[in-house]
């Protein structure tokens, strides 16, 4: 048969494997209903590539549920490459290919080794999935890792599907329709059924409607109502399938419900049947299968009508086979699965063997394959204390996954049976805690505390952690806060936890409910508690980090960071780490190391994207504001504005006071520090370093008066916490609300020698500025020049160049020109660029920056050629030598 037709998508496809063959890899999804000629197009292709390596999956409606079933097709000729890979990515293949135990693979983590799998094979690759719409949800996920990575490889991936329920809607899209009349009749005389008679060649054109398997398949007879084109091919192939002998049927039934074609397994369990595989050859004469290495079946819907022609009963006895016949040692989980199709009624047996296979499944971070394990053992389930558990657990897996809805309904189920005293405490939480997720309103913040109370301590303590740190971020209502502060210390037994958490409880509690001055005892023990204590868990650090940061505690403030990003790291607990990169860029921005910053942020945007998830960009709006940038920060606060998280919008207030005070707007800071402050005398929460702005501001725009309730909180701050960033920023506020006082001098040195004793140098040198520019004003030349100069070179060094800026106007104004250091060729890398460099200078292979990053080593090595290119040197020891 000879291919007619799809030019212009023979050579999309074509330009995808050339640019592969150049090292410009790439993905394409190829979509159109049953029989459209998806496969005939990429056979096409794939047989032109000569010397290619072409790997193969097809997704089977049977298996859409079991772990990384697609996955193993595709990579099981290939895994003994896996022996090159970084230890952490070749245990996490050997996980969840079952061929060694080992610590849970995140799904990222997967992605990344499959990704060094196939870059190891060091040849050009064509990898081919067909029937993406059946692929279970880890290899899904693996897929859109990898074919989001592939830019810098030999690589092209090829995705086909139908239309409805394939995904993958990021990537390039290859949709295929009917072929016209001209087109149609050329396919109908490459195969020699254009010598048919003109009526039934017109009925076939017809009833085809360009469809290319109907074409070929449909014979023209005159029929009833006819069904759409797809169902009548699965009928016509029904019928074929029911023409041929009786053992073939049966042996075609059983490869369908086996869809791996492994003909070893195949022959084992047909041997249980009473069958031999010669009974597949009348099938394959028909043009129904193709045996070889594999069994393969012409078309999926050649599988769908093998598979539906057989009775209930058959289907079942088909299953026992096959579970007999697969190794419990190296497949248990498909075995699991045959045996759950096996049975008519409840199994208590096979129930408990799919509840293990769920945990080995939820171990390989497959939470969407365990669900499904966990809700047909809860159908096989005699007992109903039996169903309610897992239906209760496979609800808490489809909680995890986001599908709210599937979990809402489980829970559902879950009601419908005898619950005990512990499970109706969870179903209460799963609901809360699902309405919090959707609705984020306080209500279902409310519904998350009436469920602590049922809970172990541990627990409890963790919901009401998560519940009131919910509602800090998202209820503005004037008191709410504080009146959910109120009811959970009600419920909290009286004896304070001693625990890290329990500690941190207190602490939020206390900060929103009592005086600075009451709350710091409380905040102090919590801080100490995350600092010193030996955590194994990086939940809830950011707290504690913000919480040390409304201290004024440089050194708390930066070692719980940097911890709780080491913990998530060496845990590979991608869903935590990128949130804790961005809490340590906050840290490190407030600090002036703009440059650490924005490398973690880089690092932080890079899982967000492989992961698919949604960035919030609290962290990097606060970075634009201390640079100066407006317009980055404008662009920023405009995507902030069109969501509802009030931690961003917290985080843009904040940015937005420091970004009016660096621009020298201070009628606009103090506008905006007030709208803050507003925010926190009605009980919402908002970080505390707004006091220094605020004061900052009202003293600048002369209304000095303003800042009167900021400076109450600063000095009752310095005296319960006599740290040197909390004492130094009482001083500059008193200097700063007081210029005529004759104390005003002393405080400023004392705030400044104090600074300079902690790590905060962006607010060292921002004190040297408001230093310099009160003796401007004091007539004292001389001495204003030291100081804004010192202050003009420390900030235009970090990049803080609003307040660099502010800084030349004033020297600028005392006689003096500022000095101008040259232009940072780092500058002109990109903020992945520099942290790639970073990364390189400290000595870190092209395999270990890809592994953070997660992308292949070549894509980094190109990386790092344009990161010579541009900084116009040759190795990495020149890159180690300049100062990054």
């Amino acid at each position: 048969m000879q291919f007619v037709a799809r030019q212009k998508e023979l050579q999309a496809i074509e330009a995808l494997t050339q640019g592969a063959a150049d090292g410009r890899g790439g993905a394409i999804v190829v979509l159109g209903e049953a029989g459209i000629g998806k496969s005939t197009l990429i056979e096409t292709v794939t047989e032109r590539l000569d010397g290619w390596l072409i790997l193969r999956a097809d997704g089977t409606e049977f298996e859409r549920d079991l772990p990384y079933a697609a996955l193993h097709q595709l990579c099981s000729p290939v895994i003994e490459a896996r022996t090159g890979l970084p230890d952490v990515q070749r245990q996490a293949l050997e996980s969840v290919f079952g061929l060694a135990a080992g610590t849970t693979p995140s799904p990222l983590m997967v992605g990344l080794a499959v990704l060094g799998l196939l870059n190891e094979l060091q040849q050009p690759l064509c990898c081919v999935v067909d029937d993406i719409q059946w692929i279970d949800a880890g290899t899904r996920q693996v897929l859109a890792f990898v074919a989001r990575r592939i830019s810098s490889e030999g690589i092209a991936m090829i995705l086909s599907g139908r239309p409805d329920g394939a995904g993958f809607s990021d990537l390039p899209q290859l949709p295929l329709t009917g072929l016209d009349e001209k087109e149609a009749q050329a396919l109908l005389r490459s195969t020699g059924r254009a010598g048919l008679d003109s009526n039934v060649l017109d009925r076939i054109l017809a009833e085809a409607h360009g469809n290319p398997l109907a074409l070929l398949e449909f014979d023209g007879t005159p029929g009833g109502q006819r069904r759409g084109v797809v169902e009548e091919l699965e009928a016509e192939f029904t019928r074929r399938v029911r023409r041929l002998p009786e053992a073939t049927q049966l042996l075609l039934s059983l490869a369908a419900a086996e869809p791996v074609g492994d003909l070893g397994l195949l022959r084992r369990a047909a041997k249980r049947l009473d069958l031999t595989l010669t009974a597949a050859a009348e099938a394959e004469d028909e043009g129904l299968v193709t045996l070889g290495p594999r069994l393969r079946f012409r078309h999926p819907l050649v599988r769908s009508a093998a598979y539906q022609s057989a009775t209930p009963g058959v289907r079942r006895s088909l299953h026992a086979a096959l579970a007999e016949a697969t190794d419990a040692e190296t497949d248990p989980d498909r075995r699991a699965w045959h045996r759950a199709h096996a049975v008519i009624d409840t199994d208590e047996e096979v129930a408990a063997e799919l509840s293990i296979a769920a945990e080995r499944t939820q171990l390989r971070g497959d939470f969407a394959s365990a669900a499904a394990f966990l809700e047909r053992a809860a159908q096989l389930s005699p007992e109903p204390g039996e169903q309610a558990a897992r239906l209760l657990a496979a609800a808490s897996l489809r909680l995890k996954l986001g599908a709210f809805g599937e979990a809402r309904e489980l829970l559902t189920q879950a009601e419908r049976r005898p619950l005990d005293a512990a499970q109706r405490t969870q179903v209460k939480l799963q609901r809360a805690t699902i309405d919090v997720y959707v609705t984020r309103s306080p209500e279902a913040t409310a519904a998350l505390v009436s469920a602590a109370p049922g809970l172990g301590p541990e627990d409890a303590t963790g919901t009401y952690i998560e519940a009131f740190s919910s509602a800090m971020f998202i209820d503005r209502m004037p008191g709410r806060l504080r009146q959910l502060g109120a009811r959970i210390r009600a419920q909290v037994p009286p004896r304070e936890d001693p625990r890290p958490a329990g500690l941190l409880l207190t602490a939020l509690l206390d900060q929103a409910m009592l005086s600075v001055d009451e709350a710091v005892p409380a905040m102090r023990r919590a801080v100490d508690a995350f600092r010193t204590a030996d955590l194994a868990d990086p939940w809830w650090m950011e707290l504690a980090c913000m919480m040390a940061l409304d201290l004024r505690d440089s050194e708390a403030t930066d070692e719980i960071s940097a911890h709780q990003v080491e913990l998530a790291r060496r845990q590979s607990a991608l869903a935590i780490l990128p949130q804790a990169l961005k809490f340590q860029a906050i840290t490190q921005t407030m600090f002036g190391r703009f440059a650490e910053a924005e490398a973690a942020l880089a690092e932080a945007a890079a899982i967000d994207e492989a992961a698919g998830s949604f960035s919030l960009a609290f962290a990097d709006v606060i970075l634009a504001a201390w640079r100066g940038n407006s317009a980055q920060f404008d662009e920023l606060r405009a995507s902030i504005q069109n969501r509802v998280g009030r931690d961003e919008l917290v985080a843009e207030l904040y940015a937005a006071a420091v970004l009016r005070n660096g621009l020298g707007d201070y009628a606009g800071a103090l506008e905006v520090g007030l709208t803050a402050y507003s925010e926190r005398e009605l009980g919402s929460y908002v970080i505390w370093p707004f006091d220094s702005e605020l004061v900052e501001a009202a003293a600048r725009a002369g209304r000095p008066e303003a800042a009167a309730p900021a400076l109450d909180q600063l000095a009752r701050l310095a005296r319960t916490n006599p740290i040197p960033w909390a004492v130094a920023h009482h001083l500059l506020a008193q200097a700063l609300l007081d210029p005529n006082s004759p104390d005003t001098d002393s405080r400023y040195r004392e705030a400044i020698d104090l600074l300079a004793q902690t790590d905060v140098r962006a607010q060292h040198a921002r004190a040297r500025l408001l230093y310099g520019e009160w003796l401007r004003r004091e007539g004292r030349r001389a001495e204003a020049r030291v100081e804004l100069q010192a202050a003009h070179e420390s900030l235009s060094t970090m990049g803080a160049s609003a307040f660099a800026e502010r800084a030349a106007r004033e020297l600028s104004a005392t006689g003096q020109r500022p000095r101008r250091d040259g232009t940072n060729p780092l500058d002109n890398l990109t903020a992945q660029e520099r942290l790639i460099a970073t990364k390189v200078a400290g000595g870190a292979t092209s395999k270990e920056v890809a592994a953070t990053l997660f992308l292949s080593p070549r894509t980094i090595d190109t990386h790092l050629r344009n990161i010579f290119r541009k900084l116009d040197i040759t190795s990495r020891r020149q890159l180690r030598d300049l100062s990054l």
